[in-house]
């Protein structure tokens, strides 16, 4: 298209200049990409052991604290009916991980349904903002009993915490859907069937940074900021009114203190950060800061799923239920059954 200079140009013709310059911008980031060396071997190593790690522990640690936290509902609290919650969460989120690690195994060729792409997508990030919210309402929680104890009688109850859960499940998969829109398609250039990987073709920087700072705002700087201001709190009521407190209670709070920090700053915090400079460096021409943000898509987004191992810690070392009924399964699989009273055999009727 030629224009003569000093003529106005048509509104038709100024948009078609504009969806033109786009086109030619998103073409020239694309060859640029496309140009750079590809990252697929690194992640076909990084992606199958961590995710292969995580699913291991992450069954195992939380399959076993959800028995616990079964067997030990009589004793029900606010408290315990988070922690099974999230229990549930991380296990769903886990029980999808090895599809993740069969399609990196095979170099990124997704073999199975768009159905199971999509759940598959869903769940990890289900889970994460999950986690997120059921410690913030721990955390919040755990403030209430140590800072505000009378209060907290009238405030915290089990009937309120199931609402609490049903909300939390209710808002974060609705928010969570838009993961639900990008399932699986043929990469045109290699020929595979792609999950996990958006198409560059429908690529919406713009949509996606909104997206981002919806859930960086309100799935992870709201609850952590809430989180903070708790923990303060009980600090501060563990410096000024130690009286008030046994023993017990200052350490499952000290524990819970550090195993939540925890999390946030090795799982969540690192993801959000990375996932909001990626999105804001689409436009880099420098081939080895192109590799590099890649990798760090993908050592962060390891770190991200990993908070399914972080939980269990919090099971552990905040309940005291939970350890109490541990100690009872270790001395009952010691104690021979012969030298079990007629008394206890008894007591089980």
């Amino acid at each position: 298209m030629r224009l003569r200079p000093g003529l106005p140009v048509p509104a038709n013709e100024q948009r078609t200049l504009t969806k033109m310059e786009s086109e030619n911008m998103s073409d020239t980031r694309q060859n640029n990409i496309t140009l750079c060396p590809s990252i697929d071997e690194f992640r076909s190593q990084v992606y199958p052991t961590v995710y292969s790690i995580i699913t291991i522990i992450g069954l195992l640690s939380n399959g076993f604290a959800l028995i616990i936290l079964i067997k030990t509902i009589h004793h029900c609290s606010a408290f315990h009916i988070y922690m099974l919650n999230l229990a549930v969460s991380d296990l769903l989120c886990v029980s999808t991980l090895p599809l993740r690690v069969i399609y990196y195994v095979k170099k990124g060729q997704w073999d199975y349904s768009d159905f199971l792409c999509r759940v598959s997508s869903y769940a990890l990030y289900v889970n994460l903002y999950c986690s997120i919210f059921f410690m913030m309402v721990v955390s919040c929680t755990r403030f209430l009993a140590i800072v505000f104890p009378v209060q907290n009688l009238r405030l915290v109850s089990v009937h309120k915490a199931c609402t609490v859960c049903v909300c939390i499940w209710v808002f974060i998969c609705l928010t969570s859907s838009p993961f639900l829109m990008s399932g699986m398609h043929v990469d045109p250039i290699t020929n595979k069937t792609k999950c996990f990987e958006p198409p560059d073709v429908e690529l919406d920087i713009t949509k996606l940074i909104i997206l981002n700072y919806f859930s960086l705002v309100v799935g992870f700087g709201v609850p952590f900021l809430v989180i903070l201001i708790c923990y303060a709190g009980i600090i501060h009521a563990l410096l000024f009114s130690p009286s008030a407190m046994t023993k017990g209670n200052r350490t499952k709070a000290i524990r819970m203190i550090v195993i939540v920090m925890l999390a946030f700053f090795v799982s969540f915090m690192p993801y959000h950060i990375q996932r909001t400079i990626h999105l804001h460096s689409m436009s880099l021409q420098n081939c080895d800061q192109i590799v590099s943000m890649q990798k760090s898509v993908v050592i962060t987004l390891c770190l991200a799923a990993s908070n399914s191992c972080f939980d269990p810690m919090l099971y552990f070392f905040s309940g005291a239920n939970f350890r109490r009924q541990i100690s009872t399964f270790s001395r009952k699989s010691k104690e021979p059954q012969s030298v079990r009273s007629p008394l206890q055999s008894s007591s089980k009727f």
